[in-house]
């Protein structure tokens, strides 16, 4: 195959996903071989599995020569699982991510992939709550409206002017995701806020296109009033990293962890880089 457009590198967080991931995997795998140019690595970073998906994962492996991935057997959050799925950016010209459900299919992902090789942004993000976008098995009432009250915060303490921060599948150069590594300290599912409102702030440009997305059943993330709580408190963490009192707040950081532990979340991730 020859390779005339930019390497990918394809990072797919996974937690408890053996029923779900292996046909992820085979879809991912056949399109990108069969409709993109450029070489592709997919890496699956597992975050704290207790099932078997690491085994399916391997197996997958055995079939693919695309596809790796990279352990961590204590839970890291999803984001957790990206900031460490990061640190690979080098080895690719573009990086991507998209959850381990299939949600997103490979080609509204290649879609995403081709509008950031051809220069269309820095960051190109899929939407589903824009025209255009194609949803075939919309989610439940009651993570539609936890999504949508999620975004009015969002917007209320970031004013972005993105409609869908939340969707799992993102595409950026290798640059801005190099730029911005050191920024990213939300391990849960507030990640995504952290990395848009990064780029934004580091001059990088992002835009929202219209997908097509399923929800699948089975999934993991049960929003209730723990998660709402968790979410919410991330945003407030990172409203405050981006002002002038957060190096005020250093003496509070090991309460911080302390409320993250007593909510089962992930506390957020340390860095030694300096604030942009």
């Amino acid at each position: 195959m020859s390779v005339s457009a930019p390497s990918l590198l394809l990072l797919i967080p996974a937690y408890n996903e053996e029923g779900r991931i292996a046909p992820v995997l085979t879809e991912y795998a056949e399109h990108f071989y069969h409709h993109y140019a450029g070489r592709v690595r997919i890496v699956v970073v597992l975050n704290g599995c207790r099932d078997n998906t690491l085994g399916v994962v391997r197996a997958a492996e055995q079939r693919y020569l695309s596809i790796s991935h990279l352990e961590f057997p204590a839970p890291i959050g999803k984001g957790g699982a990206l900031i460490e799925g990061l640190r690979l950016a080098p080895l690719a010209d573009l990086v991507g991510y998209v959850d381990a459900d299939g949600s997103t299919p490979p080609t509204a992902f290649l879609d995403l992939v081709n509008r950031c090789a051809g220069g269309e942004a820095d960051c190109v993000i899929a939407s589903r709550w824009i025209p255009g976008a194609r949803i075939t098995h919309a989610q439940p009432g009651k993570r539609r409206f936890a999504s949508r009250l999620f975004h009015l915060f969002v917007q209320a303490f970031f004013g972005m002017g993105i409609a869908d921060t939340q969707c799992g599948a993102k595409v950026l150069r290798r640059a801005a995701a190099e730029a911005v590594h050191t920024r990213l300290r939300l391990a849960d599912l507030s990640f995504d806020v952290n990395l848009l409102y990064s780029l934004r702030r580091a001059g990088y440009s992002v835009r929202e296109v219209p997908t097509e997305w399923n929800d699948r059943s089975g999934s993991h993330v049960v929003f209730n009033v723990r998660t709402s709580v968790i979410m919410l408190l991330s945003l407030i963490r990172l409203r405050l990293l981006y002002s002038p009192f957060y190096a005020w707040l250093r003496p509070l950081r090991p309460l911080e962890t302390w409320i993250y532990l007593r909510l089962r979340a992930p506390p957020p991730v340390p860095s030694p880089g300096p604030r942009a």
